[in-house]
């Protein structure tokens, strides 16, 4: 049976006892049912588990006993980013967690023309909090034992002032797919628009900063979906997918 995973923000020392916050231990023991004594692994990103077990559960919160460190996590054969145009709740929220999943390094968030989501100030921390949690999340579950980076959101435009390297722009108008697409040499970074995709404005800016278009077959696919698709033809093709 599979040991339950738990992210811990916090030192996570070999032979130490960890008193957990709220939220972890209310985690713990109303949703996995677990009790004193009982087995799991934590991890706090620095590409490691460690076994622990509960050492003591009551009214003052839950105790981990902390043991040895397992394995570090391998080194992705390729390394993937995410510059995603900030969509409508659950749709964003989808995208991510099975970015993650997948394998990405770093999610971008990006404000764009058709992006409908206006978010600024506390409803941003709120929301940038939130994707934060979902990424970690995905985490637990696949078993990724270092954290991708959520970056801060920005404007499109002040992204593409940014030093960028490897940037492919997911276009179902462009004339080559991305399975003719020649091998990478280094980094990868996704960029897909939200609903109804980048303006011809915006493509035309990302082209002029030699940003190139790929497409990925003859469907058009939502916003969540296409950049699912193009990660894991990155990964079955380049990535850690590729002979298993």
């Amino acid at each position: 049976m599979r040991l339950p995973r738990v992210y811990l923000d916090h030192p996570l020392d070999p032979g130490s006892e960890l008193s957990l916050p709220d939220g972890p231990a209310r985690h713990l023991t109303a949703v996995l049912r677990l009790g004193p004594g009982d087995a799991l692994l934590c991890f706090n990103g620095d590409g490691r588990d460690r076994a622990a077990r509960i050492a003591a559960m009551g009214r003052r919160g839950v105790t981990l006993a902390i043991g040895a460190a397992g394995d570090p996590e391998p080194l992705p054969v390729l390394e993937i980013r995410l510059a995603l145009g900030i969509s409508r709740g659950e749709r964003m929220d989808f995208a991510i967690q099975k970015a993650v999943e997948l394998g990405v390094l770093g999610i971008q968030p990006l404000f764009t023309e058709r992006s409908m989501v206006q978010l600024r100030d506390a409803r941003l921390d709120r929301r940038l909090e939130h994707w934060q949690g979902i990424l970690i999340g995905a985490c637990e579950q696949s078993g990724r034992r270092r954290l991708p980076v959520l970056e801060p959101a920005r404007l499109f435009a002040d992204w593409l002032a940014m030093p960028l390297q490897g940037v492919l722009l997911l276009d179902p108008q462009a004339p080559r797919s991305l399975a003719q697409w020649e091998a990478p040499t280094g980094p990868v970074t996704l960029l897909v628009g939200p609903e109804g995709g980048l303006s011809a404005a915006e493509r035309a800016r990302a082209a002029a900063q030699g940003i190139e278009g790929v497409r990925l077959g003859p469907r058009i696919l939502r916003a969540e979906t296409a950049p699912l698709a193009a990660i894991a033809v990155l990964q079955a093709l380049w990535g850690d997918l590729r002979d298993g």
